[in-house]
């Protein structure tokens, strides 16, 4: 498999693919930029400026419109991203944003920090209720990733990227806290450095490599089955969209790449995997 260039360079660092089944598009984040970006049928492209300094995971909100992971917290926006909420703050400490994330299946949005220059064991992961409470789950991370739910809700797959691991986590749906922790698999060095990531029908977990210039596929047993190849370094995260969520979306990143040395770095790319998609959950407050 060949994943295709299907934009321009669009994005310094484009981040959090998210596909939106209500209107069929694919959204993604330029993450420093405080940018949302919409991408139409037509390979045109929408940009909305949503946060001064930080867009880092967007999720369709089950009322209309979208919930962000911005800065230090939340926010709330229409679909057209023309009325834009502040939502509740996670937290205070300049020294910390936030990056990566997802909906649990009880419509909890689950949205993990890290410290602004990556120091160890900064990042903490928070769980926006849907009655819009905010919740500590899990605490010591580093930089937090690519947090995925098993269809049944019971098994959360999270990367904390130095780590080079995907761990899978039990959950208790109904409480919303982690109950156990474990290696699912381990990123060789080689490969580079997990982190944002996508589930498919088959519970195969895709993850980008960062470093690595790939996206990689571990099947529901944790082994390693698919190496997507790329031509730009920094690989970020992927998402699952198109007809019958049979499209890997991947986004990319000119940070920490040479000015000049990779022309296609911030562009979109896809594939066609051979395996669709899981339907994602949405924040349902």
């Amino acid at each position: 498999m060949k994943a295709e260039q299907i934009s321009d360079v669009c994005t310094f660092h484009g981040e959090g693919p998210y596909w939106d089944p209500r209107r069929n598009e694919l959204l993604l984040v330029d993450m420093m930029e405080g940018d949302v970006l919409v991408r139409h049928d037509d390979g045109s492209i929408d940009r909305h400026d949503v946060h001064p300094r930080l867009a880092g995971v967007i999720r369709g909100r089950a009322s209309g419109g979208y919930v962000i992971g911005v800065e230090r917290g939340f926010l709330f926006a229409d679909e057209s991203f023309s009325i834009l909420e502040e939502g509740p703050t996670a937290f205070s400490d300049p020294a910390v944003r936030m990056n990566d994330g997802g909906c649990d299946t009880a419509g909890r949005f689950l949205c993990g920090s890290m410290g602004w220059e990556g120091e160890f064991g900064a990042g903490t992961l928070y769980s926006l209720g849907t009655d819009h409470s905010v919740s500590t789950v899990l605490t010591g991370g580093t930089i937090s990733n690519g947090l995925h739910f098993s269809p049944s809700g019971d098994t959360a797959f999270y990367s904390d990227t130095p780590t080079g691991r995907i761990d899978a986590l039990a959950y208790d749906v109904e409480s919303g806290r982690f109950t156990d922790r474990r290696t699912f698999a381990v990123v060789e060095p080689a490969l580079g450095m997990p982190d944002g990531m996508a589930i498919d029908a088959e519970g195969g977990i895709w993850t980008a490599l960062y470093g690595g210039a790939a996206i990689a596929r571990y099947d529901a047993s944790g082994k390693l089955s698919e190496l997507i190849h790329l031509p730009v370094t920094n690989v970020t995260a992927c998402a699952f969209g198109g007809a019958d969520l049979s499209t890997l979306f991947i986004t990319t990143t000119q940070e920490n790449v040479p000015e000049g040395s990779e022309p296609q770095a911030g562009a979109l790319f896809a594939v066609e995997p051979g395996i669709a998609g899981a339907p994602l959950p949405m924040f349902r407050g």
